[in-house]
């Protein structure tokens, strides 16, 4: 690629770029120290990957997400998971209209921009899946017809860590197909401090109004796919995924016996994706080992299996992955 064409990519992304501020200043007013939370969202949402959010309760992930949607101007449904849900409570289903004498589509909530899917884990199998069905191929089929979603659409799916108790885990090829996998933690103290002035009050309810438009995101998803991809970075990426698979290849003997299965295709390809949204939100051009550095834990947590060895040893996935990181080299 020309410096030439470089430098016209890189003031491209700058001009069409220029939402992404506001944005993040207008959810800023709603949501305090959650900066890394908004960001990731944001980085799923332009890079048109679906979401599963870990943590306690409490942490202003519904909030999050319900912020966001009302200031991109979007519908927004939040799903409660539960273990008595059947397919059609999210998909929709048929109802007989007895004046008509037909039958007629009643679309479930589905059918919305922004989906939280609270507490996944709770519903059977069979719902999860055809949640992921729908996430997979952007549409749904009620009786004979298939409908298209709206677009954009964005799922964010929670788990709870702590309660197991009269859940279903999501299957790893199902987990697979979320773009990142988002621990969210604790505020910090002085964050705590502002939530309390902020939100400890009976009426607490923060209203916002939009800064952008759908049109506006669905733009810059296109966008992103101008964005330039040097071929060391390309050569990291895949450095990155392959010493999932064969560590030994790259030095990293030990942790043969920690990976019992490594990083899909998948992953490849959300590392790209993932950064080059990363590099629009810091209105580049062209990717950085850094962009990658900052979305990869959470494109390759929940797609590294690891053995009965590393769970001796009390390794995480999260463990695993730094070591990765520490010892590929950074182009």
């Amino acid at each position: 690629m020309s410096e030439f064409s470089l430098s016209e990519i890189n003031d491209r992304i700058s001009k069409e770029s220029k939402f992404i501020d506001p944005l993040k200043a207008s959810i800023g007013e709603v949501i305090v120290g959650q900066d890394e939370l908004v960001n990731k969202i944001l980085i799923g949402l332009l890079a048109n990957g679906h979401i599963l959010l870990e943590g306690v309760p409490g942490l202003a992930k519904t909030l999050t997400v319900n912020t966001l949607a009302k200031a991109i101007d979007t519908n927004f449904q939040r799903i409660q998971f539960t273990p008595d849900m059947l397919p059609a409570d999210l998909l929709g289903t048929l109802i007989f209209n007895q004046k008509k004498g037909t039958f007629e589509t009643r679309k479930g909530p589905i059918f919305s921009n922004i989906i939280l899917a609270d507490e996944i884990n709770r519903a059977p199998s069979k719902v999860q899946s055809a949640l992921l069905e729908a996430m997979q191929e952007r549409q749904v089929t009620i009786g004979e017809e298939t409908f298209k979603l709206d677009v954009p659409f964005l799922v964010l799916a929670t788990q709870n860590p702590i309660e197991q108790e009269g859940t279903y885990p999501l299957p790893e090829a199902q987990v697979d197909r979320f773009m990142m996998k988002l621990v969210v933690d604790y505020p910090k103290k002085e964050e705590e401090r502002l939530i309390l002035r902020q939100s400890a009050r009976t009426n607490a309810n923060i209203d916002i109004k939009p800064s952008i438009k759908p049109k506006d995101i669905l733009k810059a998803q296109s966008t992103i796919n101008d964005i330039y991809v040097d071929e060391k970075v390309e050569d990291y990426v895949l450095n990155l995924v392959f010493s999932t698979r064969s560590p030994s290849d790259y030095g990293l003997e030990d942790l043969s016996q920690l990976i019992e299965f490594g990083a899909s295709p998948r992953a490849t390809i959300n590392l790209i994706l993932a950064s080059k949204a990363r590099a629009f939100l810091e209105h580049r051009g062209y990717i950085t080992p850094e962009d990658v550095r900052y979305v990869g834990k959470d494109i390759l947590r929940h797609r590294i299996i690891l053995t009965y060895e590393a769970e001796a040893e009390e390794l995480s996935s999260e463990d695993v992955i730094q070591r990765l990181f520490d010892s590929i080299e950074i182009p």
